[in-house]
């Protein structure tokens, strides 16, 4: 839409189903671990959203053949990799930045890699250093960059600080078994390595297609070499795409359900049905299908996001409306996310007339209470981040009168996010 999102607000409770597309993560996964298999496989419940079709244009800019539209995708891997003639654009997406270049390191020629205006801002150093290791020319430090992938590749020993991402790790491991000794990579940072259940994602899909890959200490992975076999995957809803529907239930009063809960995941975004509970909300699990229900109260708490980081913008969104001071901790490395999502947090809940403040490694949020009182309406700035439009929605629902500057860039994961947010709201009451 053209000018800045009426984030609308809640009329009262309401009770909705809300159908969340596929998991980023696991799409993104999926495609490569396609591209680099020993024959053709076919991906259903695929996110059809803009991080995925910047993965699938970077696939077939390196001879993949990927036929299909929306969320059903067959994938056709070449006899062998090629590099991209044209620069590879990775937009702001981490896992097209991250995890693409290693694969690039494959292809015994140069690729060049771009992105968006502010992709230079997001950390890619460490992947980078882990190809020098393995032999690749690499000029550049960020986006963008260029890889020039010799024709035998070194290794198997690689050392990164992963203290910033865990799509670092993931990148590297994801080809470790195409590489001539496979990989034993090691983190090497002060800092501990985040998103552990994303390190669980990637090593579980390799398990699923065969390769031997597995933890070998606290912060050491093993890949072994070998084949990647085929594999037809159907992809979990993204859960924390998910959360905030179910945030929305909890604010509201009413009762938000999400078909397709899986029952065991590696996704961190299924933490949101343990901080929703320790909140106050009801959360059921029922067969597939997730529901929270709000009841009239939020609670306030102290939670350790480390783990689940991307859950951190909905979270905080959820304490600002609490009763009490709550402490998210553990997410330092979220400043170095699509935005510097702390900074990013304490402006836009502070906009709107919130007590929050940053700390070393987290926020600290005096909440208001479901009256919201003292709160009031502002124009609030998304920072091109799509996890930011997701907290500023959850705001004006109990803050009449918000607007957000730029709900297009939902598409990052969610196509016509407003669309099916006013759904949600126009539900049953």
């Amino acid at each position: 839409m053209d000018g800045p999102w009426p984030a609308p607000a809640a009329p009262g409770p309401f009770h909705a189903t809300v159908e969340v597309p596929g998991s980023k993560s696991e799409t993104n996964r999926a495609l490569l671990l396609a591209a680099l298999a020993d024959a053709p496989s076919t991906i259903t419940g695929a996110l059809e959203a803009r991080d995925t079709v910047l993965m699938r244009a970077a696939l077939e800019a390196m001879g993949v053949r990927i036929t299909g539209e929306g969320s059903t995708l067959h994938v056709e891997p070449p006899a062998r990799l090629h590099a991209a003639t044209e620069p590879v654009d990775c937009g702001l997406a981490g896992t097209v930045m991250r995890f693409v270049p290693p694969l690039a390191a494959l292809t015994g020629g140069r690729t060049r890699f771009v992105g968006d205006p502010v992709a230079s801002e997001r950390p890619l150093a460490p992947v980078l250093d882990g190809l020098r290791q393995l032999g690749c020319r690499v000029n550049g430090e960020a986006i963008p960059c260029t890889v020039d992938a010799p024709e035998a590749l070194g290794g198997p020993h690689v050392e990164v600080d992963a203290s910033a991402s865990s799509q670092f790790v993931s990148g590297l491991l994801l080809v470790g078994a195409r590489l001539p000794q496979g990989l034993d990579l090691h983190h090497v940072g002060t800092g501990g390595v985040p998103s552990r259940p994303h390190i669980e994602m990637t090593l579980e899909m390799l398990r699923s297609r065969g390769v031997r890959a597995d933890w070998s200490g606290p912060a050491s992975w093993r890949v072994e070499p070998g084949g990647v076999r085929a594999l037809d995957q159907r992809i979990e809803p993204d859960l924390t795409s998910a959360s905030v529907f179910l945030a929305a239930a909890a604010l509201s009063g009413g009762s938000v359900t999400v078909p397709g809960w899986p029952g065991r995941t590696t996704q961190g975004g299924d933490a949101i049905r343990e901080v929703l509970t320790r909140m106050g909300a009801e959360v059921a699990l029922d067969g597939d299908a997730l529901t929270v229900r709000g009841t009239g109260t939020l609670n306030g708490l102290d939670v350790d996001l480390h783990a689940s980081s991307e859950l951190t913008p909905v979270v905080a969104a959820l304490c600002l409306f609490a009763d009490g001071v709550s402490t998210i901790r553990g997410v330092a490395h979220i400043r170095g996310h699509e935005t510097d999502r702390l900074a990013a947090l304490e402006a836009e809940l502070a906009r709107v007339g919130g007590s929050v403040e940053q700390t070393e490694d987290g926020l600290r949020i005096t909440g208001t209470g479901l009256a919201a009182e003292g709160l009031h309406p502002a124009a609030l700035l998304s920072y091109a981040d799509h996890r930011m439009v997701h907290a500023e929605a959850l705001v004006g629902l109990l803050v009449d009168g918000c607007t957000v500057d730029d709900v297009a860039c939902t598409s990052k994961t969610i196509n016509n996010f407003d669309t099916l947010w006013s759904d949600m709201l126009d539900g049953e009451r």
